[in-house]
């Protein structure tokens, strides 16, 4: 089960990036916002923690 972050609640601001110690977290295309890619993601929560405006939680 990987994390998700929420593009709507996604202010860009990389804090995530600097937590995840897999590298699963990129910018989408354009910027905007990040992502998390499932194939990467070892479910450890150190992003969600990490996260100033809440908007990573645990995917189905």
């Amino acid at each position: 089960m990987a994390y998700i972050i929420e593009a709507e609640k996604c202010t860009a601001c990389a804090a995530c990036v600097d937590t995840c110690p897999s590298g699963a977290i990129s910018a989408a295309e354009g910027g905007s916002h990040y992502i998390i890619d499932p194939e990467k993601c070892v479910d450890c929560a150190a992003c969600e923690s990490g996260c100033p405006s809440t908007a990573i939680s645990a995917g189905a």
